[in-house]
């Protein structure tokens, strides 16, 4: 129900928006107002993205908990794609998804309402690994291969047209 909420009422919040704005500043201003937001949204999406991607490799970098900078990946892919949504309102959460401490706030919150059963990183010691297995030579490559040797030519038809008879 509260999808349903947000698809029926997001709608209904921009056009408003816009035909507020619009009244107020006048149409090529409003549109040039939604453009420039796009453009602007998707440099800080790539800023912020980049920032980002940094983090998480630190994080499996120092083998620990990647959750944050997941979290943070996920919301500013969010951000990027309100901001390319034309409109007001998505536009203002979109911003608001590009702040990283309203980004902290918003994973401190998902993470009181989650909960993780497990989490590992890396093998499990206490699995055996069925492949691949070490040898004294090196690695040991499991593959399956299928025999290619051409086949004798014979003289006769090609099999396309029939011979003769």
């Amino acid at each position: 129900m509260p999808l349903f909420l947000a698809f029926l009422l997001v709608p209904i919040i921009e056009i408003a928006l816009f035909i507020q704005v619009g009244g107020l500043i006048g149409l090529w201003p409003t549109l040039g107002i939604v453009v420039l937001t796009a453009f602007l949204g998707t440099w800080l999406v790539k800023t912020q993205g980049r920032l980002a991607l940094g983090q998480l490799r630190g994080s499996f970098e120092r083998l620990s908990d990647p959750t944050e900078p997941l979290a943070h990946g996920a919301m500013i892919l969010l951000a990027g794609a309100l901001l390319l949504t034309p409109g007001f309102f998505t536009d203002a959460f979109g911003f608001l998804l590009l702040v990283p401490g309203f980004r902290t706030r918003a994973f401190a919150y998902l993470r009181t309402k989650v909960t993780v059963a497990s989490f590992q990183m890396g093998q499990d010691p206490r699995q055996h690994p069925q492949h691949p297995r070490k040898s004294p030579q090196g690695d040991v490559i499991d593959g399956d291969y299928e025999d290619v040797t051409p086949r004798p030519r014979n003289e006769g038809p090609s099999g396309w047209v029939e011979g003769p008879k």
